[in-house]
């Protein structure tokens, strides 16, 4: 107990603690003889045995921390063999695939989110709901709804998994931290009406292509999918019964920010603009006039009815557009991407979420002009974050967000292994207060520290630390009636014996934290203790 208040004390005065691990000379390593822990193997597989673990310098290993979910053994061997700036280039630019390991990929590729048509997918859930609500015996009611929630919540884990492994083992982190960050700009909540049903595309269809792409076309393709739509309400806005709430979320939190010029009279307008987007009830084309059949759209289960639509001229921000339908939407988009206001707002939110509570101005600014230069793509904008001098010395400072805690715990840890069952740590977030698609408003969880490192929170992180670092979860035992996991595991991993903390992690310790990991007795809690410390607990 007294090392726990001890680690929790010193977590709480995380932000007036100095930082360590960047450009310090190594300390000595804990006592005890390096056990290389086990490579990735698919279910099955003899595992092979793995490469030498470089040794890399704290402020290279505080680059690894910042630009991925956490340091593994083989984010650190790429790292080594690339350099520095080769690295950084491929994490930029990273191929198509997502490079998840041949077992996991099977798996995500055999899911129903994979499988089958969103918009069948959501059609045929919508026929489940209104059957659970169809006139009949109240206990086949009830038993239709449980089926139905069960079904739904079944489909919103798949997208949880798929996203948990590939945030987890995908080589490609910089795009994982991205698509991550998008789906939290471009926040919604899945338990509103059938989302469940539809998170897994959103991500995959118009987020994740678009993570290191053009911003004007990752705005249209998350402002035209289905999923935002209905979470905001524009599947309800029509010509004679206008709806402002996706208009007002759209300049406020995704584009121009709160001060970024605009007027109420331009929501109204854009408002306006979008009535008529909206979701397919069904495969059925409505039934429309002759000259509105050449203005109608069907993407999946998007749907633009002109029949809905107010095609009177509109003024937003001083621009006259009208007419077009479609047209218009996808150009006002495009042109709010291009707003110089859109350009700061972006760049903030991301130095914020990879830099700093509080970016620097001018950081924020030649982000913005990279950004604008480069026809809103967000590669050169990342690339002009990372250039400036001021990032390099942010290192080590941030505090993680629950996202960021639980993903570099578990890559600490378990390194390459397999986890076959992502559940436990989709509930240690849920209990830390980020689930995937948990935040009921649409400003997406905050990124600033004073928002997780409550003691309330730093409590809930000791549980974990212990349930990871004890072995005392079921993240490798597989889901019953699932494929069965034959890799042999240990429960327990002892960190202190680890060549990835013993040559990589230990050196960046302050001389506080190694005295409290030396009266930690055994390798339970000297495990807890190392993913609870001050340290650790920053990027």
């Amino acid at each position: 107990m007294l090392l726990r208040r001890d680690l929790l004390t010193g977590l709480a005065g995380l932000a007036a603690l100095p930082l360590v691990g960047c450009g310090h000379a190594p300390a000595s390593s804990p006592a005890g003889v390096a056990t290389a822990s086990a490579p990735l193997a698919e279910p099955g597989a003899v595992p092979p045995p793995a490469a030498p673990l470089p040794t890399l310098a704290p402020d290279d290993l505080a680059w690894i921390n910042r630009l991925s979910f956490g340091v593994n053994g083989g984010t650190v061997r790429a790292y080594a063999q690339q350099g520095r700036q080769e690295w950084l280039q491929n994490q930029l630019a990273p191929p198509k695939s997502d490079g998840l390991p041949q077992a996991l990929a099977l798996r995500v590729a055999g899911m129903t989110i994979a499988t089958r048509p969103v918009a069948n997918l959501a059609w045929e859930m919508q026929e489940r709901r209104r059957e659970s609500e169809s006139p009949g015996e109240p206990a086949n009611r009830s038993q239709a709804r449980r089926a139905w929630q069960q079904e739904m919540n079944r489909l919103e884990r798949e997208a949880a998994t798929r996203q948990f492994w590939r945030s987890l083992y995908s080589p490609h982190q910089l795009r994982e931290q991205m698509v991550w960050f998008w789906g939290n700009h471009f926040s919604i909540h899945g338990n509103k009406r059938e989302l469940r049903a539809l998170v897994g595309d959103y991500e995959e269809t118009a987020l994740r292509p678009h993570a290191l792409g053009r911003f004007q076309d990752l705005l249209v393709a998350a402002s035209t999918h289905a999923a935002m739509l209905r979470y905001l309400d524009n599947d309800q806005n029509s010509a004679g019964r206008i709806n402002e709430n996706f208009a007002r979320e759209l300049m406020e939190l995704h584009t121009l920010g709160v001060n970024g010029g605009y007027a109420q009279k331009d929501v109204q307008e854009l408002a306006r603009l979008l009535t008529g987007l909206g979701v397919a009830s069904g495969e059925a084309t409505p039934r429309l006039r002759e000259h509105q059949m050449a203005q109608y759209r069907r993407q999946g289960l998007t749907e633009f009815n002109p029949a809905r639509h107010d095609n009177g001229p509109v003024t937003i921000l001083g621009v006259t557009s009208g007419g077009k339908g479609w047209d218009d939407i996808v150009a006002q988009l495009q042109r709010f991407a291009h707003h110089p206001s859109t350009a700061r707002h972006l760049s903030r939110k991301i130095a914020r979420f990879l830099m700093a509570d509080e970016p620097p101005a001018a950081v924020v600014e030649r982000m913005a002009t990279a950004y604008l230069k480069a026809d809103t793509a967000i590669a050169p904008m990342l690339q002009a974050l990372f250039e400036a001098p001021e990032f390099a010395p942010s290192l080590g400072r941030k505090f993680k967000d629950p996202q960021r805690w639980v993903l570099s715990s578990l890559r600490l840890v378990h390194d390459d292994r397999l986890i076959v069952n992502p559940a436990p740590a989709l509930t240690w977030l849920q209990r830390l207060g980020q689930a995937p698609w948990g935040r009921v408003t649409p400003d997406g969880y905050p990124m600033q520290a004073s928002a997780w490192s409550g003691s309330g929170q730093l409590g809930t992180r000791f549980e974990i630390a212990r349930a990871i670092g004890g072995g005392t979860n079921a993240l490798f035992r597989a889901e019953e009636g699932g494929p069965v996991n034959v890799m042999v595991v240990p429960a327990l991993v002892r960190l202190e014996q680890a060549p990835l903390v013993r040559q990589n992690v230990w050196p960046v310790l302050s001389a506080e934290t190694r005295s409290a990991l030396a009266e930690a007795g055994s390798p339970a809690p000297w495990n807890a203790l190392l993913l609870s410390s001050p340290e650790f607990m920053r990027c």
